[in-house]
């Protein structure tokens, strides 16, 4: 996920508009929207796309255009029947990613089953730094160990097919350890640094935050 995609947040509680001034502040294309007319004018000064509708309807969705996003946050952790209506709606329309904040952990389950492709925990993972995550180019996921060394996931690149872990220095270039490669469904913690790489291998690695900015 990166800049180049434009995304929606639905739900400008704390938390969703945390996110969307954030992806807005990084340059994103953001449709912000909330059912509160009240809501959407207060955050119209820091999100120029606020939609005041109800996204619990399917025709109302259609008319923002909700097929044309590539990323869906939906921040409701308070109204379930609202969050799966959405989550539906929006994989009916394509959403190719759709993301939703819960309350517990059988919200997680059931908005998992209805097709949400991600389910956060408010608690663990504050609207600013899943912005910060949608936006690093490059990394399917990033997790913030402390301020300076992050855990992320590094889609391997057209250049390194073909090639090992001996052969890219990848430690000795970008100072990133990798513990892990995800090749489809499986991960194995047993890393080959002698084994070729493949195209759509993923590198489980830790490394320097800032350091990581070299891969993009």
């Amino acid at each position: 996920m990166s800049i180049n995609k434009n995304y929606a947040v639905l739900g400008l509680g704390r938390y969703g508009r945390a996110v969307a001034e954030e992806l807005v502040n990084s340059g994103a294309e953001v449709l912000a929207v909330d059912i509160d007319q009240n809501t959407v004018n207060n955050a119209i000064e820091t999100i120029p796309v606020c939609k005041c509708a109800d996204i619990t309807e399917p025709e109302a969705m259609k008319r923002l255009g909700i097929s044309n996003i590539d990323v869906v946050i939906v921040a409701m952790a308070s109204n379930l029947e609202a969050s799966v209506m959405a989550v539906t709606i929006c994989k009916d329309a394509g959403v190719p990613t759709v993301i939703v904040k819960c309350g517990n952990e059988m919200h997680q389950k059931i908005l998992s089953r209805v097709g949400a492709d991600r389910v956060l925990f408010p608690e663990k993972e504050s609207g600013t730094r899943l912005a910060k995550n949608l936006l690093t180019s490059g990394f399917s996921e990033m997790i913030e160990l402390s301020n300076e060394v992050s855990m992320v996931e590094i889609d391997v690149k057209d250049e390194w097919v073909g090639k090992t872990l001996i052969e890219l220095s990848l430690r000795k270039k970008y100072s990133i350890n990798v513990v892990a490669i995800r090749n489809a469904d499986e991960i194995s913690t047993t890393v080959d640094p002698a084994l070729p790489l493949e195209k759509g291998m993923q590198l489980i690695v830790i490394a320097n935050t800032i350091k990581l900015q070299k891969l993009k």
